[in-house]
């Protein structure tokens, strides 16, 4: 009888084909939930929170933005009512308000309400949070003043910066420094407003490096978008 043309594999590269199979099983899964948690945050970005996209203000990500928002008054007036800066609820409102923005970036990913309006809301509470945060921190010192002026000087270069970046048509995205840099000037924050002011204070100069590193990358960033549109000489 003649050979059969079509090879079967054998039982060792059938155990070795399956396992093979699981560990790509195992791979996606782990890649969608590191997706999910905000880990991964590789590749373009969502095409509804494009410059030429509809705002779609009509979502659950940003309904979870509406609220945050509404909070940071609600902190700011508690925190300067309090007689050293450091009561717990104004505390407490801070890092519920911190920690919700994982919430609306995870509600994003799982309903797919990605927009335009999100995309722009999103960083803009954060920034009013951190000023507003300052502002209290700045008011009691409960960090030390002079890296509150540099962050804040940070915050008004990359405010004007920006702003002519998006004239000249430069599309800048965040960075990992920049991303980075989040956690520590947050953390920071907090602990300043629960009265922990050497490990704040730590946390905060970690920040202001990340934060400028960031401004660096930023600026290298757009000198290279601009150079590549001069025309070269021959």
């Amino acid at each position: 009888m003649a050979d059969d043309p079509v090879a079967k594999p054998s039982a060792g590269e059938r155990v070795d084909q399956a396992r093979e199979a699981t560990a790509e099983r195992v791979e996606q899964a782990r890649l969608t939930f590191r997706r999910l948690a905000g880990l991964d945050r590789s590749g373009p970005p969502p095409p509804q929170t494009l410059r030429d996209q509809p705002w779609n203000v009509k979502t659950i990500p940003n309904a979870i933005g509406f609220v945050r928002l509404a909070l940071i008054p609600v902190f700011v007036v508690l925190a300067l009512q309090s007689e050293s800066g450091t009561d717990a609820l104004p505390a407490i409102i801070f890092a519920v308000i911190s920690w919700s923005d994982y919430f609306d970036g995870i509600a994003a990913r799982i309903t797919g309400q990605y927009s335009r309006f999100g995309a722009l809301l999103d960083p803009f509470v954060d920034r009013l949070l951190v000023v507003s945060g300052l502002v209290v921190c700045w008011n009691f010192e409960l960090l030390p003043r002079w890296a509150i002026a540099v962050l804040v000087a940070r915050e008004l270069f990359l405010l004007v910066a920006g702003n002519v970046a998006l004239r000249k048509g430069v599309e800048l995205k965040i960075n990992w420094p920049g991303r980075a840099a989040v956690w520590p000037t947050m953390s920071a924050i907090f602990f300043g407003l629960v009265g922990l002011k050497t490990l704040a204070a730590a946390l905060l100069y970690i920040g202001l490096v990340l934060s400028y590193y960031a401004v660096v990358l930023y600026v290298r960033d757009a000198q290279r978008q601009l150079s590549a549109r001069e025309p070269k000489l021959s």
